[in-house]
């Protein structure tokens, strides 16, 4: 027999839509933090909800083909940031895989974020929030930005004409002036191949 928290909870999440990211945080309304806490995990042992995580849950979503289906360490990282209203930002091999500069899919996915530092164990993946400075999340738009942290991640040795060319296609989607203003913020040797890329645009207009 559910106890009455049990029963308000379950009316929640039967409004919820299939694969939502769901926090003990968003039923403390309903009860303390130890009462709801029970609560979800007894309704994940019923199969009523599923557990991705230690306090990451998520209403059960399926296909008829695949299955059962997760929520990507993606959806996971935005909820969790929305959640703690905080920015993050893609880095390293995600940055790359986002791009297509690579075609691993990084199971440790890395955030940029002005929130506190943070792990997080996702089934076989983890997340990681790293703290960085105002003037790295300065960089006004998300591609720009994208392209800083890849071109990091491969060095100076690893930016190849082929990489230029791949990321001056990307680039053109961007506004010129607001690619050279973004630059400023950027290590003087990827600033420097932005004011190109943004020469080679301008050029091509």
């Amino acid at each position: 027999m559910r106890g009455s928290i049990n029963d308000k909870i379950f009316d929640s999440l039967r409004e919820l839509k299939p694969g939502t990211l769901v926090f003990p945080s968003d039923f403390l309304h309903l009860g303390n933090n130890y009462a709801v806490n029970m609560a979800l995990s007894r309704l994940a042992k019923e199969g009523q909800i599923q557990r991705f995580s230690k306090g990451v849950y998520f209403t059960p979503k399926s296909d008829p083909l695949l299955g059962s289906l997760h929520p990507s360490l993606e959806d996971v990282a935005k909820a969790i940031a929305d959640k703690e209203q905080i920015r993050i930002r893609p880095t390293g091999a995600y940055a790359l895989n986002k791009l297509g500069l690579s075609t691993q899919v990084p199971m440790k996915v890395v955030y940029l974020t002005n929130g506190h530092p943070r792990n997080f164990k996702i089934g076989k993946g983890t997340i990681t929030f790293r703290q960085t400075t105002p003037k790295v999340m300065a960089v006004q738009n998300d591609l720009v930005f994208l392209v800083i942290q890849a071109l990091q991640e491969l060095g100076k040795d690893g930016v190849t004409e082929k990489v230029v060319s791949q990321l001056t296609e990307t680039l053109k989607k961007v506004d010129v002036q607001q690619l050279r203003e973004d630059a400023k913020l950027a290590p003087v040797w990827i600033a420097k191949i932005l004011y190109s890329i943004a020469n080679k645009i301008t050029h091509n207009d």
